[in-house]
């Protein structure tokens, strides 16, 4: 077992040939063909379900265990399906952007179709029966099919068509927010809650973020290939302006629901990632470069990509301390009700 790998492989998008990759244990070839890097998002988004339904009094281990296991399979089985979807409709061939920040699976060789889709079906499968159990304990809740049965058609039809036709980016925030968040709080605490999702925009705006970047990355081929994300149809700097409202507007609302008395004045730790926040946003104040920067790395998850590490970057900042943040908010709210009242 390669563990320097699987630690890479959580990181970055590792960059390996086939020598390479025949060499290698199948947890580290599942996770570079499920470019596990990004699932942490999602980790993010369960655990902050499960510390709503914490804060709450709704929170039980096992449920949220398979709840936080089960997003992150679809998660997975999503980032496969997407690589099979676009390598047979010819997108991800002649050396096109996939192809260069990280190893398409097939594209590079390192699978066959049939190998990927069987990697993608064994995974989505046993996300499914996770999903299956939680039905299970919840008395087959008519709500939790169809949180389960969207989940599933964000999983097979974010790429296509979603993603032509200018709806990938509101599919991930849908999906980031009020389906892993709001969604898991229910399938927890078995309510549905408006302010859990209304509190949990801080988190599920920098994920927007993410894909905004990488679409407005692609904006040249993708408008070339008639592949019309919403960075294509707005133009680049619209769009890079409008995810710097997205990584700005984080900050506004946790002070607001702060001034609410919704979070405790501990959330505030979310301002140790204004450094992150101000060397990232001078960059999406000018278009994006024609060529590599000298200090920009380049593959595994630098360039071709710009903008989407960037925001990957400030994402993961402020949602690790925005997740450390409600934590503390919780203990406080559970072992010191006096200090917030």
């Amino acid at each position: 077992m390669n563990f320097a790998m699987w630690k890479k492989a959580l990181q970055v998008i590792p960059a390996v040939s086939k020598e390479e990759w025949d060499a290698l244990d199948f947890v580290s070839r599942w996770l570079i063909s499920t470019r596990a890097a990004v699932l942490v998002m999602t980790f993010i988004s369960a655990a902050l379900a499960g510390l709503f339904a914490l804060r709450d009094g709704a929170f039980d281990f096992l449920p949220w265990l398979a709840l936080s296991l089960g997003l992150m399979l679809a998660h997975a089985t999503n980032n496969l399906f997407n690589d099979y979807t676009d390598y047979v409709k010819g997108v991800d061939r002649e050396n096109y952007f996939r192809t260069m920040y990280g190893p398409q699976p097939v594209a590079s060789g390192l699978l066959t179709t049939t190998q990927l889709l069987t990697y993608t079906a064994a995974t989505g499968a046993v996300a499914a029966a996770l999903g299956i159990y939680l039905l299970a304990i919840n008395g087959w809740d008519p709500v939790i099919w169809i949180l389960f049965g969207l989940g599933a058609f964000f999983v097979l039809f974010y790429t296509w068509p979603l993603k032509y036709i200018a709806l990938g980016e509101v599919a991930v925030l849908l999906v980031w927010g009020p389906l892993m968040i709001g969604g898991g709080y229910y399938v927890l605490a078995h309510q549905w809650d408006w302010n859990v999702v209304w509190a949990s925009i801080p988190y599920y705006f920098g994920v927007t973020t993410v894909i905004f970047g990488k679409h407005i990355d692609k904006i040249s081929v993708d408008k070339a290939k008639g592949i019309h994300t919403l960075p294509v149809l707005l133009g680049e700097r619209a769009s890079r302006f409008a995810v710097i409202g997205m990584m700005v507007l984080p900050y506004v609302l946790v002070l607001a629901l702060i001034g609410l008395r919704y979070f405790t004045p501990v959330m505030l730790v979310i301002l140790l990632a204004l450094p992150t926040l101000r060397t990232t946003l001078p960059f999406f104040l000018e278009p994006r470069p024609a060529t590599r920067p000298e200090w920009f790395p380049e593959g595994q998850g630098g360039w071709p990509l710009f903008f989407a590490p960037l925001a990957f970057r400030n994402n993961r900042a402020f949602g690790g301390l925005f997740m450390l943040g409600l934590l503390a908010d919780v203990l406080i709210r559970i072992y010191l009700p006096a200090f917030w009242r």
